[in-house]
């Protein structure tokens, strides 16, 4: 320190003693490998009552057609889902993720896709034309939707929302809707 500081001070004034800072050991996990088991162990706690089975999975063709639908559905509310009329009320891009991947996000998006009454969605998986395991992702997509209570139907995409490379996917009607319809109808 200086004179005039300790002048200042009053003379009385002692430096502080300061400790050896002690050195941590550093992790011997491979960060990638901590990054990569953290995302799995998030992946598993995001959806613990996920339905859908891991079950091997039946292959489609990249420009198959993808066509699904449950007993009851009207032909004609069907159809017009298929011809792509009604409108898309959420839409899912797939592209580029992992299998896994895909399906926590295929699982999480049909949920908050019920709990917010929407009734059309859109999911874009690609064909996977030229890759080494084609159209893995649709063959997916194809595999989870019947699995899931809530998709009543759904069919390969019209030319302009993507086509063989998307899933127009028809969701069950919330209770309110139901009720929302059936008071229209009494109506008339």
């Amino acid at each position: 320190m200086t004179d005039d500081f300790l002048a200042l001070l009053g003379g009385d004034v002692t430096p502080l003693v300061v400790a050896e800072r002690v050195e941590l050991n550093k992790s011997s996990v491979d960060p990638k490998a901590l990054a990569q088991r953290r995302e799995a162990a998030q992946l598993e706690a995001a959806i613990p009552d996920d339905p859908l089975s891991g079950d091997p999975i039946e292959m489609v063709e990249p420009m198959a057609l993808l066509a699904f639908v449950r007993p009851g559905v009207q032909h004609g509310v069907y159809k017009s889902m298929r011809m792509g009329k009604y409108a898309i009320d959420a839409r899912l891009d797939l592209h580029k993720m992992t299998v896994e991947r895909a399906r926590v996000i295929v699982y999480q998006f049909i949920k908050d896709c019920v709990a917010n009454d929407v009734r059309t969605a859109l999911i874009t998986h690609g064909k996977g034309e030229g890759r080494k395991q084609p159209a893995l992702l649709k063959s997916c997509v194809a595999y989870w939707l019947p699995q899931m209570d809530h998709v009543l139907a759904f069919h390969t995409a019209q030319k302009h929302h993507g086509s063989y490379g998307a899933t127009y996917v028809l969701l069950k009607k919330s209770a309110a809707k139901k009720n929302k319809t059936r008071e229209q109808y009494l109506k008339r």
